[in-house]
């Protein structure tokens, strides 16, 4: 009577471990187990490839901006942030880095609101 018993256990082990084979571990996919591929290659918070440098760290700076808002329970608004209204760059950079940090602050805003 054993041997039923051990052949449906070994047949579950191995289906179970079939189920989970396609789970990235907690490590790689920030403390959430998720399907392999449904975790984007770069985080959310990674600003786009086609910025420059300047649009980059306003879109970090952004990024920062709307989770200090959001940590602080403030009113979520680029407007409200002194580095957007008066950033600190060389004046021929500011429209690039209010792009960016726009773009970050409202990338940042739809994934922490999203997260309620």
């Amino acid at each position: 009577m054993n041997r039923p018993f051990g052949l449906f256990t070994a047949t579950a082990l191995a289906g179970g471990c079939l189920l989970f084979a396609g789970v990235k571990p907690l490590h790689a996919s920030g403390g959430v187990a998720l399907p392999i591929g449904y975790v984007q290659e770069h985080g959310w918070d990674e600003p786009p490839g086609e910025l420059d440098e300047v649009a980059r760290r306003g879109f970090h700076d952004g990024i920062e901006g709307a989770r200090k808002d959001y940590g602080n329970h403030r009113h979520m608004d680029v407007n409200n942030r002194e580095e957007y209204q008066h950033p600190h760059v060389a004046q021929r950079d500011r429209e690039a880095y209010r792009h960016g940090f726009e773009r970050g602050y409202r990338v940042a805003t739809e994934h922490l609101m999203g997260a309620r």
